[in-house]
């Protein structure tokens, strides 16, 4: 599996990442009364006939951010009337701000269950409130990512494969850092565990796990050293200059699938139902396959 995952690495590379990563280099409780909706989408509506500028509010996945923040560069220069105002955090995090009624034209979930907690056509289930903010008829799957392994450089650990993983954290002879129960990445890591029969409250007991609030405190802790360890995202780790040492397969914690959909009170639906096509074409794909995504 570890030779697998660095050939895929090697063809990025062959492929023209580097291209990819320069274009990255030049960029850095209750939801509105059904009234204030209707009201708020008529006068975006009448801006945008109008020709007036735009600002989007993308509510990403913190995975996210890199990659966004280069396609709305080139979106803006095409769309001289479209800003974006972008929020990263994890998408635990930004479902709960949106369901208390922060503005949002589109969200990106790094998981299905955040956007299907927001999806009345979703299982009740998973939306066991009844909430209704998702406009399924804009929903797609837009990304596939792939969760990874990684180690700080230079690590002398052992730590090679998940296989090794598990025989450390048996051992309780390592510091171990995934993202919290509420975060997508860190519900992937919790399916991993499960897979290797790992108690993750004994371990966090043991103080053999720490954690992040979202997959960049992850990423940031595995680079400075601070763990021996941790469990993040394939890009992720392509942003933060680190090489991974395995990748989990399908079977440790199913497929890492990034669903996006405009907000039914959206501020400015069509603008944003336009920028998630442009999301969809094979421009806005090369981005992010340069840093590991997959397009749907």
């Amino acid at each position: 599996m570890k030779t697998d995952f660095i050939s895929r690495r090697n063809f990025l590379a062959a492929a023209g990442v580097a291209g990819i990563a320069a274009a990255l280099t030049a960029c850095g409780g209750s939801a509105s009364s059904t009234a204030s909706s209707a009201a708020a989408s008529s006068e975006a509506a009448s801006s945008e006939a109008a020709g007036e500028s735009v600002e989007l509010i993308v509510f990403a996945a913190a995975s996210l951010t890199e990659t966004l923040n280069a396609i709305a560069q080139d979106y803006s220069a095409e769309n001289p009337g479209v800003t974006f105002r972008f929020n990263f955090d994890s998408s635990g995090t930004l479902k709960t701000q949106i369901q208390e009624g922060a503005d949002c034209d589109l969200f990106i979930s790094a998981g299905q269950k955040q956007m299907n907690q927001l999806d009345i056509t979703a299982s009740a289930d998973v939306n066991t409130d009844g909430l209704d903010f998702v406009d399924p008829s804009t929903r797609v799957d837009l990304l596939e990512n792939k969760v990874v392994l990684c180690v700080p450089e230079g690590s002398d650990k052992g730590i090679d494969s998940f296989d090794a993983l598990a025989e450390h954290l048996k051992a309780e002879d390592i510091l171990f850092c995934m993202g919290n129960s509420d975060v997508p990445v860190g519900q992937y890591t919790q399916k991993i565990l499960a897979y290797y029969d790992l108690d993750e409250e004994a371990l966090a007991a043991a103080g053999v796990i720490t954690y992040g609030s979202n997959v960049k405190e992850v990423t940031t802790q595995i680079s400075e050293g601070s763990v021996d360890a941790g469990v993040v995202y394939c890009t992720d780790a392509y942003s933060a200059g680190l090489t991974p040492v395995d990748e989990a397969t399908a079977e440790m914690c199913g497929q890492v699938i990034y669903p996006a959909a405009v907000l039914k009170a959206a501020p400015n639906a069509e603008a944003a139902r336009e920028f998630l096509a442009y999301l969809q074409t094979d421009r806005a794909a090369t981005v992010f396959e340069g840093v590991g995504f997959t397009a749907m």
